[in-house]
């Protein structure tokens, strides 16, 4: 599959995403004192991915319709209620009979499952400006823990309108058979482990 969203997504998965949760680790100095709303901005958010073909290289794909929100307390800091939803049918990889594969029963199955859906379920601190964000991956009906990798970039006021953003970038990786995905692993064509690349920006309600 991946445009997602390697092994470690689904062993430690939007997508997801997928990915504000970095905001939870960080020290602010905004002066909200109360959680706030945050929703994902997708014209300034990226969701891929990177998955082998045949071993020669890897294929870099993305999904282009996708939404997401969290609640965040800058002062505490705190992180909750995170979910995000992926339309499968948005795969891109510049190929459009790949894409077409990508969307059928081999892989993402859409006609069946049309959405990926991440739901954040906890989070454990690494540093001043990273941690581990834990969550539910559901991809074609199934669902799976994953953890993402994530670093906070940038809270505060937009350059450009009157707005209110957080910026963070994510990784993560899962093994696309333990969701059903078994097309090309045996043989190598296509590789079973999904590299996920989020980069994401979130404006304050």
């Amino acid at each position: 599959m991946s445009p997602l969203p390697p092994a470690a997504l689904c062993r430690a998965p939007v997508l997801g995403p997928s990915l504000a949760l970095a905001l939870v680790f960080l020290s602010s100095t905004a002066a909200r004192a109360e959680p706030a709303r945050y929703e994902i901005d997708p014209e300034h958010t990226t969701i891929a991915f990177l998955v082998s073909h045949i071993g020669y290289q890897k294929v870099l794909g993305r999904f282009t319709d996708f939404s997401g929100s969290f609640q965040f307390d800058e002062q505490a800091p705190s992180l909750s209620d995170l979910e995000v939803t992926i339309e499968a049918d948005s795969i891109e990889t510049e190929h459009r009979r790949r894409d077409e594969h990508l969307r059928s029963d081999d892989f993402l199955y859409e006609d069946e499952h049309p959405e990926i859906r991440f739901v954040m379920t906890g989070a454990e601190p690494a540093g001043a400006r990273s941690g581990t964000v834990s969550g539910d991956l559901t991809l074609r009906g199934v669902t799976r823990p994953v953890a993402l990798d994530v670093t906070w970039n940038k809270t505060g006021p937009y350059p450009f309108g009157d707005t209110y953003v957080t910026g963070i970038s994510a990784r993560t990786s899962f093994l696309r058979s333990e969701f059903g995905m078994d097309y090309g692993v045996a043989d190598g064509l296509v590789g079973d482990e999904v590299e996920v690349i989020i980069e994401l920006e979130a404006i304050r309600e």
